[in-house]
């Protein structure tokens, strides 16, 4: 296997390790392979590429789409970032618990989130450069989130803060408490 698979804490979410192959001129990673992903359990037809691009201490989140749910594998290309999903499956025994991980470029590690998560992350790094496969297409009319420091989720941001205020969108400081 080109990879390592950790299973989280709640059932569904992965962190991915892909094997590098470094020498003096540089290195190469497989960033997927839908044959050997699928021996892991992520059996996803990714249809949408994403990459986003922001500065240190922009938080992003916490979104999900309501009737079109988007599972998603995160690769950070460039930077550091702090990456939180968040279970929105009722039926769950982690109903409302969330993960966190640290995804960094030099490892190249990934977060593989599947439907019905809201997901989030905040930047350690100067700047990042992230990169999301999605298995739906993005309907802005169906994006909902909830408020990034909702008390109910105690999500530790703090921790990763340093004692500065997240850099927030306009849409993102609009959100209430999760329902």
């Amino acid at each position: 296997m080109s990879f390592e698979v950790i299973k989280c804490n709640i059932d569904g979410l992965l962190e991915i390790r892909p094997v590098i192959h470094e020498d003096s001129r540089g290195y190469f990673f497989e960033q997927f392979n839908e044959s050997k992903y699928a021996e892991t359990g992520i059996v996803s037809n990714f249809v949408q590429d994403n990459i986003s691009v922001s500065k240190k201490y922009v938080l992003r989140g916490m979104h999900f789409q309501k009737n079109y749910p988007q599972g998603k594998l995160i690769t950070v290309l460039k930077g550091v970032i702090y990456d939180v999903a968040v279970d929105l499956r009722p039926e769950s025994s982690t109903y409302l618990k969330y993960h966190g991980l640290i995804l960094d470029s030099k490892i190249h590690n990934q977060f593989y989130i599947p439907e019905y998560f809201a997901h989030g992350f905040l930047v350690l790094s100067d700047s990042a450069m992230i990169s999301y496969k999605c298995t739906d297409f993005y309907h802005p009319e169906d994006e909902a989130g909830f408020m990034w420091n909702d008390p109910k989720l105690a999500i530790n941001w703090a921790d990763y803060l340093e004692n500065q205020l997240p850099v927030l969108s306009e849409k993102d400081t609009k959100y209430a408490p999760l329902k």
